[in-house]
């Protein structure tokens, strides 16, 4: 009884061992798609007053659980039942996160939608304010919902070869990180400028080591939000050429002289192109046939 018993410690340590390595291998993996998602999330849980910011993120926090839990159960059931899907569902990821990498930069080119006002500095009633609010957490949590998908099935990938155990502890971790983490870290970062003016107001010099940094830390949000987006960007570029240079043999033979780094963002870019030209494509056509 007792040797089955040590037994069993054993086969739980040796388990434990291949979810902390094998968890580390899918985190690098999908840090780019967390940066994304970041990013995203920072710029959804902004723009609005200082009592509201934290209420939105947490709604926000609980439809990315929700989301969790939805895509959770089917990615262990196509990794026990069919594992072949997992690698179309990651190759299809890839397609969209290049169309989405590709779009950012478009857009960032040539920019062609003025902003729109921020919840701060339209003059709205309090029921059209919360309209607008539930309307910006139900965006945010559709956004996560694609993001989520794109981080469990890169996860899962990285251990479709593990036994079924591993996949599920390390993909669950990887998903808990993406919430847990992702919007603890956005939470700070809304906070930064609140944080600043509770500086600010610590005393009444006007010249003290606290006016300043609170003074840096309301200057450096929107840098902060603005600079994970480029960065959100070039890693969505990143990983998409990197699973299709990875998992597909023309482009892997097409790269294999160049540093990983520029081929896999090289790939990423070019096959984002062509994406979006497509779909801009379509989108002519239709109001073309509409205009008919």
């Amino acid at each position: 009884m007792a040797s089955g018993f040590f037994a069993l410690l054993d086969d739980i340590a040796a388990l434990m061992d291949d979810v902390v390595v094998m968890s580390k291998v899918a985190a690098k993996k999908t840090a780019g798609i967390l940066g994304d998602d970041l990013a995203v999330n920072a710029e959804k849980a902004s723009g609005f007053v200082s009592s509201r910011e934290i209420p939105v993120l947490w709604a926000i926090t609980k439809g990315s659980f929700v989301n969790k839990l939805i895509i959770l159960p089917i990615a262990f059931l196509l990794s026990a039942f069919l594992p072949l899907a997992v690698k179309v569902i990651l190759v299809l990821g890839a397609l969209y996160l290049a169309y989405e990498g590709a779009e950012k930069v478009y857009a960032a080119l040539r920019p062609h939608h003025p902003k729109k006002p921020s919840v701060l500095t339209q003059k709205l009633s309090k029921e059209a304010i919360l309209a607008l609010e539930k309307d910006k957490i139900r965006s945010a949590i559709r956004t996560d919902f694609i993001l989520s998908i794109e981080i469990v099935i890169i996860a899962l990938g990285t251990v479709v070869n593990e036994t079924l155990p591993t996949q599920i502890l390390v993909v669950s971790i990887i998903a808990l990180i993406a919430t847990v983490g992702v919007y603890g870290i956005v939470a700070l970062i809304v906070r930064m400028d609140d944080f600043g003016l509770a500086l600010i107001n610590l005393n009444e010099r006007t010249n003290s080591l606290s006016d300043a940094v609170g003074r840096f830390l309301i200057r450096a949000l929107p840098v902060v939000v603005r600079g994970l987006g480029v960065i959100g960007t070039l890693a969505l570029l990143l990983v998409a050429g990197g699973i299709f240079v990875h998992n597909i043999t023309f482009f892997h033979d097409l790269v294999h002289a160049l540093p990983a780094v520029v081929g896999e963002f090289l790939v990423g870019l070019a096959l984002g192109a062509a994406v979006l030209l497509l779909v801009q494509g379509t989108v002519l056509a239709r109001k073309k046939l509409r205009s008919n």
